[in-house]
């Protein structure tokens, strides 16, 4: 699933939120230096400022455009970027009070001492922010990884132009010169990944979130489109070679210096991600709270019925491929995993994509089956979901020997964020053993996604662990 690129503004919100924190605390300090904390409680005058500040505030930034290219900008342009936004947005106040007729309320003393703190204030709040998120796509944090599709005649000038407006923000990690027969070398240092199978051989072992097809032929284009779309990576075309042929989802938008249209099996809104990014902190926290209580009393019977480590931690594949560590409370003897192989004969998925048996002699007993059956075993990964590695409602995470076996078609499956719970879960888990079955499920889940569906499988979720439905 693909998250729409915002507009300028709304792309920007972190700054504008920051702007307003430093704004209200230049006021706050220039109003209490002038009038006292008594004052500033009860006077009328200093909460109608504040409300006033806000909007005013928001106003400016969206009209005229006060964050664009803010990333770009030095010292000495944010400063002056500064300057501008806090001298539009105080004079918008004055005329304000201008035409209310109110100006005689409010301490021009104050609005003088804002104007002049609020320049300084908003350019060193800026600058540390902007500090932090340089040091956190550094750390590859939030950075997109993308590989270019191009041809031997535009890729130099393209890969130029996407490293020049890259800010950090992607990471281009391959280029494939899909009329290029000589094999390996770097373009502008960028590895050349040669076509065909290679280039299915380079995203099973390279993390790809987002292809770009600089190319030519239109038939060409609409091959590449659904080869990538199949993986379940989303793909953005240059708009002027745009085919109008396939169904899936698409939004133009800017990229690298390039206007693209991007297609998606699901493109959903900066809005939509937020709230369900809110939601699962706010699930991730409660869930934490309830494992540490859940803890006191499973800990001590997983320990007694089989000594060793309470948790259980394991190395999964999630969005993309991206590799984490997933948490259990643990069900299973500590030979579990060595004992696995001897067991993949009763296995009751016969492809071997996934590994499902009854009567699973690994499991502890007593303890193990009751943790399993209600799914308590699952309560650490509420960790996993507050860290980011997965979400409340999403698809089950594979193996890393799992996801060494996938078809390209299985990794559309991945094109989210893992899920402590999901639609395979909440659809008879245990009775599907077709691996097929479980694409399809997951592949419906990101095409209809949305936060209603999230709602209603948590729902369904809860309902099927009271009956004990589908427990594994």
């Amino acid at each position: 699933m693909y998250k729409a690129i915002k507009s300028n503004w709304a792309h920007h919100l972190d700054f504008m939120l920051v702007d307003l924190v430093g704004f209200q605390a230049a006021y706050f300090f220039s109003y209490y230096l002038r009038n006292g904390v008594d004052n500033m409680i009860h006077h009328e005058g200093f909460r109608q400022v504040v409300i006033l500040l806000t909007l005013v505030h928001f106003c400016v930034g969206f009209f005229f455009e006060s964050y664009k290219g803010i990333l770009r900008r030095g010292l000495f342009m944010e400063f002056k970027a500064s300057a501008k936004h806090v001298s539009l947005s105080m004079m918008c106040m004055f005329t304000y009070f201008f035409i209310t007729k109110s100006s005689d309320v409010y301490s021009r003393s104050v609005l003088g001492a804002v104007w002049i703190e609020g320049i300084f204030v908003l350019t060193v709040f800026r600058s540390v922010w902007k500090f932090f998120l340089q040091n956190k796509l550094k750390r590859g944090m939030n950075v997109r990884n993308l590989l270019l599709v191009s041809e031997k005649r535009r890729v130099a000038e393209t890969l130029e132009v996407l490293i020049r407006h890259s800010y950090g923000v992607y990471n281009i990690v391959g280029v494939c010169m899909l009329d290029n027969d000589v094999p390996g070398g770097t373009v502008n240092g960028i590895p050349v990944v040669m076509k065909g199978t290679e280039i299915d051989t380079f995203t099973r072992d390279c993390v790809v979130d987002e292809v770009i097809l600089d190319l030519h032929e239109e038939t060409q284009i609409q091959k590449e489109t659904e080869h990538f779309l199949g993986m379940g990576i989303t793909v953005h075309q240059c708009i002027a070679r745009v085919s109008e042929e396939n169904t899936h989802q698409k939004t133009v938008e800017s990229l690298g210096g390039y206007t693209m249209l991007s297609s998606s099996i699901r493109i959903a809104s900066p809005r939509q991600m937020f709230l369900k990014r809110c939601m699962d902190i706010a699930g991730g926290l409660v869930g934490v709270l309830l494992t540490g209580i859940l803890t006191i009393f499973i800990g001590p019977i997983i320990y007694i019925k089989s000594p060793g480590p309470i948790f259980f931690s394991q190395e999964r594949i999630g969005k993309n491929g991206r590799r984490f560590k997933i948490y259990k409370f643990r069900s299973m003897y500590p030979d579990a995993e060595a004992r696995k192989k001897e067991l993949m004969d009763r296995n009751n998925i016969k492809d071997g994509m996934m590994f499902k048996m009854d009567d699973d002699p690994r499991i502890i007993k007593g303890i193990g089956h009751f943790i399993r059956k209600t799914s308590l075993d699952e309560f650490p990964q509420f960790w996993n979901v507050l860290k980011g590695d997965m979400s409340l409602v999403g698809t089950r995470p594979p193996t890393v020997d799992e996801w060494e076996k996938y078809d390209l078609h299985h990794r559309r499956r991945l094109a989210v964020k893992p899920g402590l719970t999901g639609m395979w879960q909440v659809s008879g888990r245990s009775s599907i053993t077709d691996f097929e079955q479980v694409v399809s499920l997951d592949t419906k889940y990101i095409t209809d996604w949305s936060l209603g569906l999230d709602i209603k499988i948590l729902f369904k979720t809860v309902e099927v662990i009271l009956k004990g439905e589908g427990a594994a």
